[in-house]
């Protein structure tokens, strides 16, 4: 037992002058702990833990524990201070392991609040017999809330001492040693102090999981301390961000606001954090976020942060942090396993081949030791390994501990091989996912959460009972990974058995059961299955036998030829050929052997036979799982019409007719086919239940909302996204999780090598005979199958091979029913080879070598004809024949229809001589058919080495060449006998008889038929293999090893065929990937249909090619009824490459287009373009804009074909009108600005580039620029071009610059080049009576102004100038002034700085919070100029963002040309261009202040200065930085002088100014002054009457004419008049002549730029995208051929000016008497203490008024203080060094107060303090004129007199005040009443205080008003120094009674001492009476 001790807070002082050191006692049956002392803090911090053993006693639940905090004394008892008690009930009863109690409230002894509050957290280990509650949510967590009430501001989960019972208890120490280890490291930490800090916070958001909702867009905003930041804008429910955000945070209390989990280590790196509804906590996850933060301290290294690489095995939920009020709930997941079947064989060999050997039984089967593991949430399980079994039986439960609802989504299932030496291998991976076998409930009603509301046409059906907990099974999951067929060698899919890509073949599968408990715990995470489990299991199992058909179409798009190929097909283990443990089936297609298809390709030629396989296989019935729906399929398709619809921009009538279809045939789809029932189904999981129970439920919810939608929707578009949001929820509704039938899995083979494959899930081919709609997709269709290779790196960037397939699988029960989907005719075969070899010129069998007389096709494998036994249930047809397999043959030509011979003809001579045929006339070709002469392809050596065209004397060698093409005959002659020849043995045969051939076979084959059956289902029937001849063979080994080799060979014939006519109209594409090293690639595209490619023509340089081109197909042979082709047309595939002259052509992407299909030529229907997608290695590249038609040409012959399209060349056909876009002649008008920026290019600058063109085939190139350096601007700025362009926007071809650079040798590379897809933007009505304003080129106009001349300008005209001063003002209008800065701040809104501006009427500026550029008003600056950036490159490392290599600025406009040619053009749109030559312009750059700069220097500030450069000048402000702030006001104006557009670029960096070390930059801004010169349409350089005209001119509009003396004027139609403006306003003598005045009201409604001031965000380069503060600030750019600018704004920062504060005490009384003399008097040692806040140092105090008796004090003492004071501002500005260490001062502004205190003087102990008074000097309360009337009331302002003006409450305008004014102190809570004091206050300027000076205290010069020393009574003195008065005024006065009875009575002693003395002698006197 535990208790940690935190800290305490808010002690007050209990004694007078002294801060006690506490001490902490705890006490537990009647055990004590205390704590160390802590010396004089009143807030001290111990971080102790003090631990109690209880002895193994469990904790009573009347337990307490007793805190007692006492003050250590070292001499004495210590001081009880308070105490608390805190009850144990809750942990002792088991509810909590950890109690934090934070800010318990301590007592003193009579149980009064001391107002101190304590900290502590108390932890408990109960002893291991204890019993606790068994239903504890939290066992293990000690939680330590930090953060007040629940915990909102961050708890920290301390480390975890008591693990689940599962993973074993922890040791009872354990959890105090982390409370240890956790507190020292809070000890080392140095102290926070309590005082605002400065930080920075940055929160990178990963990524995130499981977020609700269908087709939801999220985006994550951050809200930190106010400041928002929000990411990218992602799709999905795991979207996946990583983005940073950084929050300059300040004024943080490091201590409070942050809970003590983030402050420990500040950061959180790399944890979930669960998201909650924040208005409803109890409505669990919302989904889960990952992220890293934390806070960077100033002077702080942020933390790295380390990826981890395997995610998977990420702990998520000790990762996870908690939003407070949110409870995870632990769970327990419950995995059955039972056992697996068909693991294959992972073991050597070697020793069962010993065992074999010695007669050992031997057994290659269970080659393997198999166990499972379960992995979920970072906790792992397995199972007991069963040795050299490869169906296990484990029976076996996994209870694996969780909380829930859980971050983790699927439970990862793997089954390992257990090795004793090696490590363990993976057999196979599965996952449960946990989304699709539980629900939360919330799908149906929230499916719309992730986008804030519910949809308009969402139906809320109130039903939450649809949630249920992960639930599944008992049924059978399947493992993928690797293929099957066991090797010694490493296997290089390994990988795919874990689960790391997708699985290429099947590995076995496991039965298994999930279920979920909530809060239960298990003794036992893994125990053993109950017997009765395992019988209610036993029914799950039950199989059926299932009947599988695949018949082949086609198999084209083969790369390369080769060895001859087959397929096989299997499922699970049934028709796997390669494993020797399967039965063998006819599961295989016949070898075939790939022809060219005369283009590209190769492909099988299977013509009228079609290979067929039949597959027969047993599993469990799972038809009802997969009844559940699939009617999305053609909702899907309806959605996609719409979707292009809307992408066509149709007519709403059109797109009404869509929308209605697409929501009636969902209504109906959903009424018609509802989920089937369930009852009667013998296994049922409770998954199967809960599954139908949701999807009824989501069904009525969309089915409800599509009628809302159809009945209320007023905006079809917008419906879009919720139609797709139901097409999703369909998606997820259809997913079956309980598929226990494994995949059909494809294998392409090559000889007997696996080559390629796919997997087509089982339910998609699997008949039901519930209904047509229950069955699956492509049940009994043939499809289209792009196979691939296992682990395919470049992600299909080849395709092995594409099949049309047809698959039927279904129960051998309803195998009758396949009769109604198969098509053709099926035949079977046995198939036997003769093989014979020719030895001496004879055939015979005496040479065959390894071959045996009859064998398979293989040659392996030796048969016998009497050996042959027809299966079970058929019988022989025919006898033995010989049929030639044709598909096996291959010539070297095959596939190749025309061929070119050339020959060369050579002639020779001696030199001189003449020329004569050579021994051998033709050399260098194979074989000439003119003559039969074979000759040689080398010339021999006295051939000559090379040949020129010219003859000259001295050759001695001549040839010509000579060419034939010839055309292939398709006559085939063949042997008669059927013979195939071959001249080595091996695969390639060929017909004809060769002289080198020196092997030949022949086919034999052998027609069965079933005995019994009638249709095309018989074939189901075939098992088993057909006879081996087994005589020679000795051992069993060999019969294993062929056994099933030889298995019947299955065909489908078709006995009629349909030609078809294809067309393919490829258009355009648009945005594809460069592949060249110039920005562009050479695109063509290869278009393969079936058997047939044909390619498109080769297009240059360029990324948005327009072929224009039809592909025509004919007579295309297909085979099959012409309906199936009409439902499933053979896919078109477009391949696009990038053209090579060295080097293979590279694919730049893939397209799929479906053919519309003809059945009949009349048909109207014509294909419409639409754009694909091209995709390549799973991204997007590009879009192609394709169609395709298919007809069904008549047997008559081509009558009924459509039109030929019209030739663009020989052979290029056009795409035909009525399908080609419909176009119009368009000008595209390019204003070709200038290059910017320009990097060089091949290690040179580019110096003189022109600019290319090119849109819709037409291409216009500019004026070379001669020199780059000189000017970036084109010589002659528009071009122009004329074009066709299509009128549908969706057809619009991009604009495409390209640069040029020339160089010399007549070279010019692109050297960048730029795509602007949309022309939308820049489409333009052309007529200048439109409402478009055209760009306005302000500077071209006002150069052209009339008024040039007159351009001496008034600065007075300009801006309105700063109020005149008044000579030698009075005090009083102190506070009037008006400076920029007033105009400044009554611009921001800041009024208390601003003075009385506002009141004065004048004009305010705008402060914009952004960038000017970021304003949408002003169009981003860019109406003149548009800026592109140039890219260049091949994309290398499949990099999205090329580099950008420059900028080009522009812009263009598009508009319609008419027709007709006599009908004239429109107006050009650019027009009046300014010069585009270099311009000479002054740049003043007015930088006001920043905002929150990044702290530099460790205190949490910096030094910042202004540093400036634009072109090759720097401004360097280092001498007038400004120390120690983070905002600094820096009002500095800066002129430079630059040449545009060269010196475009102004970069203002704000440094850090460091003495010793290198300034650090803070951050920069980037200005293009360019866009500001020309878009800048405010210019001061002019008067408000022309700028006004030129705009007028400028919009074509007529002069602005101005009546009545400029006071009333007229533009653009509509009046003004001045009196509208300036209604009400003090006309200013400055503000220049009414009609100016006039205009330039009307130019700030004309929408121009107005006088203002920008805020732009600073960023630095090391971190690009996170500000680094913010600058307020300007630019004015003036031409200098408009004249001289003008004097500039004065925005230097207010000084402050020097006063003095003149402060005489005079009186004091109703002091509080504070103490009592040795008299017993009551008195006080009166002093008076003042000064000004933020000047503590210079406080002053007056002379002590000794023994007030009365409460008066007598002073006449002045006190001075002189200030600076900044009277705009009404502030004080104090600069002071914070630390003597400090080089700088720091300003500090503050309200001028005054602040007076009264105390008690003390000599030996300190001063006690009376009470204060605290004056604001701006709004003074007034004082009493008596004493009488002074008191605390007068304070309060709504007590106060009535109420003066602000003028006369201020000091400063009254100059001089006297009176009373009363001071308070705090007592028990309350104020009260401390004492009056009697001041004149007086504020005098600098000036004057020399004129009237005046001395502090009582020193010369005392005058103004001269003090005379006070009147004080006798009484007032000091005892010490004054002896005399003190025996007047203390003993005298107080004892002169005591003293006069006392010399009284010692008068009466004295007489009675001398009478006694005297009287014996006396008496004896007068008894003797010796005189007598």
């Amino acid at each position: 037992y535990k208790t940690l001790i935190g800290r305490s807070n808010r002690w007050y002082n209990k004694g007078k002058k002294k801060v006690f050191p506490p001490k902490y006692f705890i006490f537990l049956s009647d055990e004590k702990k205390k704590t160390k002392s802590i010396d004089s803090e009143v807030n001290p911090v111990w971080n102790e833990v003090l631990e109690f053993d209880l002895k193994g006693a469990p904790l009573d639940s009347s337990s307490y524990i007793d805190v007692i905090v006492k003050d250590y004394e070292t001499i004495g008892k210590d001081k009880f201070i308070g105490s608390t008690k805190v009850s144990l009930r809750d942990l002792a009863t088991g509810q909590m392991r950890s109690l934090p109690s934070k800010n318990v409230p301590l007592v003193n002894e009579n149980g009064q609040d001391i107002g101190g509050t304590i900290n502590l957290v108390i932890a408990y280990d109960p002893p291991a017999g204890a019993i606790t509650n068994p239903n504890d949510p939290q066992a293990g967590d000690a939680t330590v809330d930090a953060g007040g009430g629940g915990g909102e501001e961050g708890d920290e989960t301390l480390p975890d001492g008591g693990q689940s019972p599962s993973a074993g208890g922890a040791s009872p120490t354990g959890q105090a040693v982390k409370l240890r280890q956790r507190l020292t490291r809070g000890q080392n930490r140095h102290r926070l102090v309590n005082k605002p800090q400065d930080f920075q916070i940055r929160v990178r958001i990963i990524e995130a999981r499981q977020l609700p909702g269908n087709n939801i867009k999220p985006v994550v905003k951050v809200s930190v301390c106010g400041q928002t930041h929000r990411t990218r804008i992602k799709r999905g429910n795991n979207p996946f961000f990583d983005e940073v955000s950084v929050y300059n945070s300040y004024s943080l209390r490091a201590d409070s606001l942050m809970g003590e989990f983030k402050v420990l280590a500040h950061c959180v790196m790399r944890k979930w954090v669960l998201l909650s509804d924040p208005d409803d906590s109890s409505s669990g996850a919302k989904g889960y976020l990952k992220v890293s933060l934390f806070v960077v301290g100033t002077g702080d290294e942020p933390p790295a942060e380390k990826r981890d690489y395997n995610d998977d095995q990420d702990d998520i939920e000790s990762n996870l942090l908690l939003p407070a009020g949110v409870t995870l709930r632990w769970a327990t997941l419950s995995l059955k396993v039972f056992r697996a079947e068909d693991i294959p064989q992972m073991d050597d060999a070697f020793v069962q081949n010993l065992k074999g050997l010695f007669g050992g039984d031997e057994n290659k089967k269970n080659l393997v030791d198999p166990f499972l593991e379960a992995r979920f949430a970072g906790k792992k399980l397995c199972t007991q390994i069963i040795e050299k079994n490869a169906n296990p039986e484990w029976n076996q439960v996994l209870h694996l501990q969780v909380k829930f609802p859980s971050m983790c989504e699927s439970v990862k299932l793997t089954v390992f091989d257990w090795d004793r030496v090696t490590g363990n291998d993976a057999i196979g991976t599965t996952y449960l996912n946990l989304s699709r076998i539980a629900s939360s409930g919330g799908e149906i009603e929230e499916e719309h959460a992730g986008n804030g509301e519910m949809s308009s046409f969402e139906v809320n059906t109130g039903k939450s009972e649809v949630g249920f907990l992960p639930v599944f099974g008992p049924c059978y999951v399947n493992l993928y990974g690797s293929p099957r067929e066991f090797t010694g060698l490493p296997d290089p899919y390994e990988d795919l058995n874990l689960g790391k890509a997708e699985g290429v073949a099947y590995r076995g599968r496991i039965l298994v059961e999930l279920s979920t408990k909530l809060e239960g715990k298990v003794d036992k995470a893994v125990d053993s299955i109950h017997s009765d489990d395992i019988l209610v299991a036993q029914k799950y199992q039950r199989r059926r036998k299932f009947c599988l058909c695949a018949v082949f179409h086609s198999a084209s798009m083969i790369q390369e030829p080769g060895e001859p190929i087959q397929f096989e097909v299997s499922i699970g283990n049934y028709g796997n050929k390669l494993d020797n443990t399967c039965k063998p089936l006819a599961s295989t297609t016949q070898y075939s052997c790939a022809v060219f298809d005369g283009n590209h390709y190769y492909y099988l030629p299977w013509a009228n036979t079609k290979p067929v396989v039949v597959v027969t296989s047993f599993w469990e019935d799972i038809s009802h799982h997969i009844k559940s729906y699939s009617q999305g399929l053609m909702f899907q398709s309806n959605l996609e019409a719409f979707k292009t619809a809307i992408a066509a921009k149709v007519s709403d009538n059109q797109l009404v007719e869509v929308w209605l279809k697409l929501l009636t045939t969902l209504i109906e789809d959903l009424e018609s086919f509802p989920t089937p029932e369930l009852e009667g189904h013998s296994n049922l999981t409770s998954l199967d239940l809960q599954l139908k129970k949701l999807r009824d439920s989501a069904l009525k919810t969309i089915m409800e909302g599509a009628r809302l939608m159809r009945g209320e929707a007023t905006e079809i578009r917008d419906t879009l996204s919720d139609i797709e949001s139901w097409a999703d929820k369909l998606q997820m509704l259809a997913e079956e999780p309980q598929n226990s039938m494994p995949d059909v899995i494809i294998w392409m083979l090559r000889g007997e090598k696996r080559v390629a494959y796919s997997r087509i899930p089982a339910h998609q081919i699997l008949f039901s005979t519930y209904s047509e709609q229950a069955c699956g997709q492509h049940c009994g269709k043939t499809q289209t199958v792009f196979l691939q290779y296992p682990m395919d790196k470049t992600k299909g960037l080849k395709v092995p091979v594409q099949i049309r397939v047809n698959m039927w699988l279904g129960l051998s029960a309803h195998e009758k029913k396949f009769n109604s989907f198969a098509e053709g005719t099926f035949s079977v075969f046995a198939e036997m080879y003769e093989n014979q070899a020719q030895v001496f010129g004879k055939w015979g069998t005496t040479g065959l070598v390894g071959r045996h007389k009859y064998s398979d096709v293989t040659g392996k494998l030796k048969l016998k004809q009497e050996y042959f036994m027809p299966p079970r249930g058929w019988e022989w047809e025919d006898d033995w024949f010989i049929d030639p397999e044709k598909a096996l043959l291959t010539e070297a030509d095959a596939g190749h229809t025309e061929f070119m011979d050339e020959v060369f003809q050579n002639e020779t001579r001696f030199p001189g001589g003449e020329w004569k045929a050579p021994s051998e006339p033709f050399t260098d070709v194979v074989r000439m058919a003119s003559t039969d002469i074979h000759l040689f392809t080398i010339p021999p050596d006295d051939k000559p080495r090379s040949w020129v065209a010219a003859e000259k004397v001295y050759h001695v060698h001549r040839r010509r060449r000579l060419v034939r093409p010839r055309k292939r005959r398709l006559v085939l002659r063949s042997d008669p006998n059927g013979w195939e020849f071959s001249s080595l043995i091996g695969w390639k045969f060929h017909r004809k008889e060769r002289s080198s051939d020196t092997f030949r076979r022949r086919r034999w084959r052998r027609k069965m038929g079933p005995e019994d059956r009638l249709g095309a289902s018989a074939i189901f029937q075939l098992e088993g293999a057909l006879g081996v001849d087994t005589e020679e063979k000795g051992s069993k080994a060999d019969v294993t090893k062929l056994f099933g080799a030889n298995t019947p060979t299955v065909s489908c014939s078709f006995d009629r065929s349909h030609l078809y006519h294809l067309r393919v109209y490829v258009y355009e594409a648009r945005n594809l990937t460069s592949m060249d090293k110039d920005s562009f690639s050479d695109p063509y595209a290869h278009v393969s249909f079936l058997h047939v490619s044909k390619t498109t023509e080769r297009l240059r340089a360029t990324l948005n090619p327009t072929w224009d081109q039809t592909l025509i197909f004919n007579d295309l042979e297909i085979y099959g009824d012409p309906q199936n082709v009409v439902q499933r047309p053979p896919d078109i595939v477009l391949e696009f490459y990038d053209s090579d002259q060295v080097g293979k052509d590279e694919l730049l992407g893939r397209s799929v287009c479906v053919p519309i299909v003809k059945a009949n030529p009349n048909m109207d229907q014509t294909p419409k373009l639409l754009w694909h997608p091209i995709t390549q290695m799973g991204r997007k590249a590009g879009e192609a804009l394709v169609a395709a038609e298919l007809i069904l040409q008549d047997k008559s012959g081509q009558l009924d074909l459509p039109l030929v399209p019209p030739k663009r060349a020989e052979n290029l056909y056009m795409v035909p009108q009525g399908i080609r876009p419909v176009v119009q002649l368009t000008a595209v008008e390019i204003l070709a600005w200038g290059l910017r920026n320009m990097k060089s290019y091949q290690l040179a600058s580019v110096s003189s580039p022109s600019l290319v063109v090119e849109c819709g085939g037409q291409k216009v190139e500019s004026a070379v620029i001669k020199n780059m350096k000189k000017s970036s601007n084109f010589p002659s700025s528009v071009l122009f071009i004329k074009v066709l362009l299509p009128k549908d926007e969706m057809y619009t071809p991009p604009i495409v610059l390209k640069v040029i650079d020339h160089r010399p040798f007549g070279r010019k590379p692109v050297v960048g080049q730029c795509t602007i897809t949309s022309l939308e933007e820049f489409r333009c009505d052309p007529y200048p009576g439109s409402n478009v304003v055209l760009p306005s080129l302000t500077v071209a106009l006002m150069m052209a102004s009339p008024g040039k001349q007159s351009l001496s300008i008034n600065m007075e005209e300009s801006r309105p100038l700063l109020e005149a001063q008044v000579k030698s003002p009075p005090l009083s209008t102190a506070s009037k002034t008006i400076d920029w800065w007033s105009k400044f701040y009554a611009s921001t809104g800041d009024h208390e700085k601003c003075g009385p501006y506002l009141e004065k009427g004048y004009d305010t500026l705008k402060v914009y919070d952004c960038e000017l550029e970021d304003l949408t008003e002003f169009k981003g600056l860019r109406d003149f100029c548009n800026t592109f950036k140039l890219q260049r490159g091949k994309n290398e490392n499949g990099d999205d963002d090329p580099s950008v290599v420059g900028e080009f600025k522009g812009s263009f406009r598009v508009y319609p040309l008419p027709d007709d040619p006599g009908v004239a053009p429109p107006p050009r749109q650019f027009r009046e261009l300014p010069d585009s030559g270099p311009q000479q312009c002054v740049v003043r750059i007015y930088v006001v202040r920043a905002i929150d700069l990044q702290p530099k220097d460790n205190n949490g500030r910096c030094d910042p200065y202004i540093k400036i450069s634009l072109g090759k000048n720097t401004i360097e402000d280092r001498d007038h930085y400004i120390p120690n702030t983070i905002s600094p006001v820096f009002g500095r104006m800066f002129e430079m002088t630059c040449f545009l557009p060269q010196d475009k670029d102004l970069k203002i960096s704000v440094y850090d100014y460091d003495l010793l070390s290198r300034d650090e930059k803070v951050g920069e801004t980037v200005i293009d002054l360019e866009n500001r010169n020309f878009n800048h349409k405010w210019r001061d350089q002019l008067k408000p009457s022309q700028l006004l005209e030129n705009l007028a001119r400028l919009k074509g509009l007529s002069k602005p004419r101005t009546e009545d003396n400029g006071n009333s004027l007229t533009f653009n139609g509509q009046d003004y008049t001045l009196a509208e403006f300036e209604n009400n306003k003090e006309a200013h003598q400055h503000l220049g002549p009414a009609r100016e005045r006039l205009c330039l009201h009307v130019l700030r409604k004309q929408g121009l730029v107005p006088e203002h001031v920008e805020t732009r965000t600073l960023y630095s380069t090391f971190q690009p995208n996170i500000s680094q503060g913010r600058l307020q600030m300007w630019v004015d750019v003036f031409p200098k051929s408009l004249g001289h600018p003008g004097p500039p704004f004065d925005v230097t920062p207010r000084k402050a000016k020097k006063y003095f504060l003149r402060a005489v005490i005079w009186n004091t009384t109703d002091v509080t008497l504070d103490e009592t003399s040795i008299t017993g008097e009551h008195m006080s040692d009166i002093y008076v203490k003042g000064w000004m806040p933020g000047m503590e140092e210079n406080k002053q105090k007056t002379d002590v008024h000794y023994r007030s008796l009365d409460g008066d004090g007598n002073f006449n003492w002045r006190f001075v203080f002189d200030f600076d004071f900044l009277p705009a501002e009404q502030l004080c500005l104090v600069s002071k060094k914070e630390h003597f260490w400090s080089l700088d001062k720091t300003e500090f502004r503050i309200p001028p107060k005054l602040i007076v205190q009264i105390w008690d003087n003390d000599k030996f102990s300190l001063d006690d303090y009376l009470g204060s008074l605290e004056l604001d000097l701006r709004d003074l309360v007034a004082p009493a004129k008596t004493p009488e009337k002074c008191s605390l009331g007068m304070m309060n302002v709504e007590m106060g007199a009535p109420h003066k003006t602000e003028h006369a409450k201020s000091l400063f305008a009254q100059q001089s005040v006297r009176g009373w004014w009363p001071c308070s102190i705090e007592k028990d809570g309350n104020t009260v009443l401390g004492g009056k004091v009697e001041m004149t206050l007086e504020i005098i300027k600098e000036a004057e205080a020399d004129e009237r000076p005046a001395g502090k205290g009582r020193d010369e010069p005392n005058m103004n008003p001269k003090l005379d020393p006070p009147k004080r009574p006798e009484t007032s003195f000091f005892w010490f120094t004054n002896p005399c008065k003190t025996m007047k005024f203390i003993v005298w006065k107080r004892f002169r009674c005591l003293f006069i009875g006392l010399i009284l009575l010692l008068i009466v002693v004295l007489f009675l001492a001398i009478l006694l003395y005297s009287l014996p002698n006396y008496i004896s006197m007068k008894i003797v009476q010796p005189l007598k």
